[in-house]
């Protein structure tokens, strides 16, 4: 079973932790105040580790990033490039700005011509970024308690990290659509803004996305 180094301590870093230790995985969780993961820690048991990003990223076999898109770049520097080369990167940032959402939706530092995960590979061009778990939230990441399977839109240009993500997805209960290369996070951040947007206006947070096939 492969070794999964998360870069991030927060709500989602923690709710995939908790995924991929239910599944078997050994799992580190990073951050630069590791005392506030000792009570996740000691839940996790055995294979549950925390380190800095230095560390997380030197751990996984498979990387998640799981914090806010706006430092993404530097916690990829933090983690040590030469500790993800070549490794499958799990992109689940969306690049959303500090700027109040204007009616319910969400203001992004990027453009439409321009995704962050792009942003990322295009630096980082030896590290195989997929994009996952972006457009849903932390309580529906593992195990979806939908009546219907939900899908989970990815993309990445390396297809064997694709092949790495999508397993994990089959296991976690998501029906996997796999929307291409890199440029197809265009389509696929903005979706954050769009489930977003019922909660913001109605406070109703229980939703996922599915594509329907004839």
């Amino acid at each position: 079973m492969k070794k999964i180094g998360i870069l991030g301590s927060g709500v989602v870093a923690q709710a995939l932790g908790n995924g991929f230790l239910k599944f078997g995985y050994q799992v580190m969780l990073s951050s630069r105040n590791q005392s506030k993961l000792a009570d996740w820690k000691e839940k996790g048991g055995a294979n549950a580790f925390t380190g800095t990003f230095y560390d997380a990223g030197k751990f996984g076999d498979i990387v998640v990033l799981a914090l806010k898109g706006s430092i993404a770049v530097e916690a990829v520097e933090d983690a040590g490039v030469q500790h993800l080369m070549r490794k499958t990167v799990i992109d689940t940032t969306n690049p959303i700005m500090d700027a109040p959402p204007e009616n319910g939706v969400l203001r992004f530092f990027t453009n439409h011509d321009e995704s962050l995960m792009e942003r990322l590979q295009t630096q980082f061009p030896e590290v195989h970024f997929v994009k996952a778990f972006n457009c849903v939230g932390s309580a529906f990441m593992v195990e979806p308690p939908f009546k219907e399977k939900p899908s989970m839109f990815i993309c990445g240009n390396n297809d064997g990290a694709k092949k790495d993500v999508g397993e994990i997805l089959v296991k976690f209960g998501w029906e996997v659509e796999d929307m291409g290369k890199a440029a197809a996070a265009r389509g696929i951040e903005p979706l954050c803004m769009l489930w977003c947007i019922p909660g913001m206006l109605h406070g109703e947070w229980k939703h996922a996305f599915k594509l329907m096939k004839s």
